[in-house]
């Protein structure tokens, strides 16, 4: 699928649910805020959300780190309507950007970024693949990339994992079953280093890539 057409069908979907989308998410999409809470930049370093969607994890990460200069881009522009809107008494810079094809200078004019985070982000990108590598590119020395996404409810009975998933698919989201994998690939390929958790019996999988200072 080609940006321009991951971006209508974004759009398509999130025209109408992003006025209730923050409201309805926060019961399954867990782990968000454990995640900002363990960002972590250093002082005057740069934050960057991929896939900010509404803003809201973003005006999180900007109470959190007040001292980090705070940045984010989503490929959907029905979705950033709603976090513009939010985020106006925030210092916080949106763009309109594909996560598979970004940097730091193109998109906000920095060098590179200290932390990155996506944050359920992966499971709705067709490329996830290219998404994981242009986020680990954009590192700054000592900077890390966090992730947390839907897991593969591996400790979780079966019946429930087939109802979620279901469910999931009526949004294009598609859990990642191989995003292990292509971590490790991705972190041995760069020299980064690579922790991986699994959250709440598998119903969620946390991250943390990190350049060496």
């Amino acid at each position: 699928m080609s940006a321009a057409a991951h971006a209508a069908r974004m759009d398509a979907i999130y025209a109408g649910q992003r006025h209730i989308y923050d409201a309805t998410r926060k019961y399954y999409l867990l782990g968000r805020d454990r995640l900002i809470d363990e960002l972590a930049p250093p002082p005057g370093g740069s934050v960057v959300e991929v896939g900010c969607g509404t803003g809201r994890n973003l005006i999180l990460a900007a109470r959190r780190w007040s001292q980090a200069r705070c940045f984010g881009f989503d490929i959907s522009e029905a979705m950033l309507a709603t976090a513009r809107a939010k985020v106006g008494g925030f210092a916080i810079r949106l763009e309109c950007g594909d996560a598979t094809d970004w940097s730091p200078r193109g998109l906000f004019g920095i060098e590179a970024a200290d932390a990155i985070f996506m944050s359920y982000t992966l499971s709705m990108i067709p490329d996830w693949r290219g998404a994981i590598a242009a986020a680990c590119d954009a590192l700054a020395p000592g900077g890390a990339l966090h992730i947390v996404d839907f897991g593969q409810q591996e400790r979780l009975p079966a019946v429930f994992r087939h109802a979620l998933f279901a469910w999931l698919a009526r949004f294009d989201v598609e859990p990642r079953a191989d995003l292990p994998r292509m971590l490790e690939e991705a972190a041995a390929a760069r020299g980064l280093s690579l922790g991986f958790t699994s959250l709440y019996r598998g119903y969620a999988w946390r991250a943390v890539l990190r350049r060496p200072a």
